[in-house]
């Protein structure tokens, strides 16, 4: 049975921005997902981040857009109910695909995910734009659990991209030429803002909107890896809204919308999930 979330988690969500979604998944989806990032992380895609290739401590590592090569993610995406999820948090008909993205800290990692909101990121536009981020290990906030800052996606701010684990030659490097206002200094003034998180079990999720302002610490565990595996969807009202710092992975010669036209692109964008 896949799960229902309740009026009081719908409300939730739409007030401050993300809910946390316990035993999101059959148990089955996280063994299935964790052999992924196993194998992700021995054959990494050209998508790839790996801050420290080949380390069994403190590496980050992310990889993202599998879901066409790897038919265990693309079950996953149209199997395990997070589409429905998605669907019930946004209030939306219908719901599109738009990416998977693995995301690993091994123990001892001391990168964070610095704080910031999605949407500069990618290259569309609306309010009904969210992930699921699903835990695929026991975490606390000490081993990386994410935090937000609740209710910032209703603040109507646009922030500049900010770069994961900044280096030199980072395949991200096309985030920076990104425009918006730069994110405040959340961690030095952590008691201006209504921060919150939680520890999480494995199979249990984050459901969160493009809009609202999270990060993740470094993972201070000497012992335990970090790992999840988000998906990112799209709802009613999102418009395909190409632009310089966006993610180039899938871009204008991609698709068969133009700019300011609903990204119903079923071959780029596949419809998963109707009410």
């Amino acid at each position: 049975m896949h799960r229902i979330l309740s009026k009081e988690e719908i409300t939730q969500y739409h007030n401050d921005g993300v809910i946390f979604i316990c035993q999101a998944v059959n148990a089955e989806w996280v063994d299935r997902m964790l052999a992924v990032v196993e194998f992700q992380l021995n054959h990494p895609s050209e998508w790839a981040n790996d801050a420290n290739p080949g380390q069994a401590t403190n590496r980050l590592f992310t990889d993202r857009y599998q879901w066409r090569q790897n038919a265990e993610i693309r079950a996953y995406l149209f199997e395990s109910g997070v589409a429905g999820l998605a669907g019930q948090a946004m209030q939306s008909n219908q719901v599109r695909f738009y990416f998977d993205h693995l995301l690993v800290k091994e123990p001892s990692t001391d990168a964070p995910t610095p704080w910031h909101q999605d949407v500069p990121y990618w290259p569309f536009m609306g309010k009904q734009i969210c992930s699921v981020w699903l835990a695929l290990t026991d975490i606390s906030i000490e081993q990386s659990a994410m935090e937000f800052v609740r209710g910032s996606h209703q603040e109507g701010k646009y922030y500049r991209p900010e770069l994961f684990a900044d280096r030199e030659n980072h395949p991200g490097s096309w985030a920076k030429a990104g425009a918006g206002e730069k994110v405040p200094d959340i961690e030095a003034h952590r008691e201006d803002f209504d921060i919150i998180g939680w520890d999480m079990k494995a199979g249990d999720a984050v459901l969160f909107s493009a809009w609202t302002l999270h990060w993740a610490p470094g993972n201070r565990s000497q012992t335990q890896r970090r790992a999840a595996i988000s998906t990112r969807w799209l709802g009613d009202d999102v418009t395909w809204f190409p632009h310089e710092g966006a993610d180039p992975t899938v871009t204008q010669k991609d698709v068969s919308i133009q700019t300011g036209e609903l990204a119903h692109d079923d071959k780029v964008f596949p419809l998963v999930w109707q009410r």
